[in-house]
């Protein structure tokens, strides 16, 4: 596992409550570990063993705050999950519960865990543990360092199948080519710190890719590098269908270049237009091999229809987007919540549920 530092080129002004935060790095923070789940009976008992213990060897050498916790957050799961985490949170006190009401997806249920705890640094992993919990040690070196956003970062796709390993790169250079900031290699593995989730609340929108949203934040970053672990048990809940919605999200959330290359095409095909037009005319007039009305009808019929069809897609997933958006309906609703995800947890709700804190 390596480890890196990196920092903006021209760091911010520090506001008074980044500057209060820094001086208290030298005791060691309240630790939340966020698990999102959807259907994770399988492995949950075995994620919650490690993670508990992960929590007991930081505690006892001091690098986190006694009362750290594992917070797991249900999202609508059809299985024993959420009866599985009732149990853990009434045997342990290090451990806590959040419901949502429905399945909202990953990227909700993750703002859920982040959103919904009082801790000094919250780390994100996902319950199947293929990312290396180790690396959290180091994340917290890096924090204690002055990161407020620490990304874990794979060190190498080598456990992936060749398709897999692929599509991934290719995910990563379409949203490098859409003008999108993220790192190469990184999911939602990551530790932020309170200043990092009060920046993070006040994102608003309804379509997420928090792994777009969060270098937008702007506040000094680190990068731990770890070996990605198999699955212990049960599924994966990306299948190719889900990562192909998930770029859909990331490139449309994030970027308009897309309709910037319909106005390029539409310009391209207009001078090319104007070429065989040009070419038309003069087939037509200065030679007699021309087929009458072939041109006319191909070009029209193969070309153009097939580009306005294009457009008309990419611009209408975009018209989707903005009327989801003006919407501003809930990310999520909280149904219930067991055990205490920090000092200041917010209650169980009751019928709808809890709204999630920060602007919609």
């Amino acid at each position: 596992m390596t480890f890196e530092r990196k920092a903006p080129a021209t760091p911010a002004p520090a506001s008074t409550s980044s500057v209060r935060g820094a001086a208290s790095r030298a005791a060691p923070p309240l630790l939340a570990i966020v698990v999102p789940c959807f259907n994770e009976e399988d492995v949950l008992p075995a994620t919650a063993t490690e993670l508990l213990a992960l929590l007991d060897r930081l505690t006892r050498s001091s690098r986190v705050a006694p009362g750290s916790f594992v917070c797991f957050v249900d999202d609508g799961s059809t299985d024993r999950t959420w009866p599985i985490i009732e149990t853990l949170a009434g045997a342990r006190a290090g451990v806590s519960g959040i419901a949502l009401s429905r399945n909202r997806g990953h990227q909700n249920a993750l703002l859920a865990g982040l959103f919904g705890v009082d801790a000094d640094v919250v780390v994100s992993i996902d319950a199947d543990l293929q990312d290396d919990p180790d690396a959290i040690e180091a994340m917290l070196q890096a924090y204690a360092g002055g990161a407020d956003i620490v990304y874990g970062v794979r060190s190498n796709r080598d456990a992936d199948s060749w398709l897999k390993r692929t599509s991934a790169r290719a995910f990563y250079r379409l949203l490098s080519a859409c003008g999108v900031e993220t790192v190469f290699d990184h999911a939602d593995y990551r530790l932020m710190s309170r200043l990092a989730i009060g920046h993070l609340r006040a994102f608003g929108e309804v379509n997420l890719y928090v792994r777009g949203l969060v270098p937008l934040l702007g506040l000094r970053t680190a990068t731990v590098h770890f070996v990605r672990r198999p699955r212990a048990a049960g599924s994966s809940k990306y299948p190719p269908l889900k990562m192909l919605a998930l770029a859909l999200e990331a490139v449309t959330s994030l970027s308009v270049v897309p309709l910037r290359w319909v106005t390029l095409t539409g310009f391209a095909i207009f001078l090319g237009s104007l070429a065989v037009s040009a070419w038309v005319l003069w087939a037509r007039f200065a030679t007699h091999t021309a087929v009458p009305g072939w041109a006319s009808v191909t070009l029209p019929i193969f070309l153009l229809g097939g580009i306005q069809m294009l457009a008309i897609g990419i611009v209408g997933e975009y018209l989707g987007k903005i009327y989801i958006e003006t919407k501003s309906r809930p990310r999520y609703f909280i149904d219930r919540v067991v055990g205490h995800p920090g000092p200041r947890a917010p209650p169980a709700a009751s019928g709808a549920g809890e709204v999630p804190p920060g602007p919609h």
